[in-house]
């Protein structure tokens, strides 16, 4: 059996990649994932229209301990800002628009991710 840690990492990979396929879906087109830097992570960067969309995947595997929504704080909110200011600043793309957006996914083991996105969200 796996440690809890791989497993974990495994489940929030899954549910980056399934909520990176909705947007792709939706038009979306996928600029940076798991941008690293010291201060954090950016899971998602992508471009949406005239948008710039820097969205948070909290992959669960139920609601037992809380919703997804529950674990973006207002801290984690405004380290995100930060973190999306940074990659603005490193990378040379021009948006109308920029926006922050959450996406909860449920995946049950054996069944299907079930994906909410909070557009807009912070």
């Amino acid at each position: 059996m796996a440690p809890v840690t791989d497993r974990r990492r495994r489940l929030g990979t899954d549910g980056e990649d399934a909520v990176a396929l909705w947007y792709g879906e939706r038009g979306a087109e996928l600029l940076d994932r798991n941008w690293r830097v010291r201060e954090g992570e950016l899971d998602l960067v992508l471009r949406w229209g005239t948008t710039l969309v820097f969205c948070e995947v909290k992959t669960r595997r139920s609601a037992a301990f809380g919703s997804p929504f529950e674990a973006v704080t207002r801290s984690k909110q405004q380290r995100l800002r930060r973190l999306g200011a940074r990659w603005l600043a490193e990378h040379e793309v021009r948006a109308a628009q920029v926006r922050f957006d959450v996406a909860a996914v449920t995946w049950p083991p054996g069944g299907s991710p079930a994906i909410d996105v909070s557009t807009d969200a912070f």
